[in-house]
């Protein structure tokens, strides 16, 4: 069974920055992508962005320039290095991944990033 586990939200002035962490845990086998969406009160859960286990990456058009996703293979985690934070950027911040081999999806808890002053 894959868990995420994730880390690093919080209460940030705008134009901080803040970092997300997630590790994976469990058997992950063959082609993957890991990645951030977030949800805003009231509104859809959305994109943020995207690595893939060939180091593809995917960005909202919302955060490309601001924000960055990496990877740490031998740790199965993956970050998301959040700079220059709007008052938009505030959500619930979830980790996702998807196993392309059993097509299966999993979810993070989610982490609350608030941007504010």
């Amino acid at each position: 069974q894959v868990q995420l586990v994730e880390s690093g939200g919080g209460l940030v002035q705008p134009g901080g920055s803040l970092r997300l962490s997630c590790a994976a845990s469990g058997s992950i086998f063959g082609i993957w992508s890991m990645g951030w969406y977030r949800q805003a009160p009231g509104k859809q859960r959305e994109l943020v962005a995207t690595i893939t286990s060939s180091r593809s990456t995917n960005y909202a058009d919302a955060v490309k320039g601001r924000f960055t996703i990496s990877r740490d293979t031998a740790k199965n985690t993956v970050l998301l290095q959040m700079n220059s934070l709007k008052p938009e950027d505030t959500a619930v911040y979830y980790c996702y991944l998807y196993v392309s081999l059993t097509r299966a999806d999993y979810w993070g808890q989610g982490t609350q990033v608030t941007v504010s002053s």
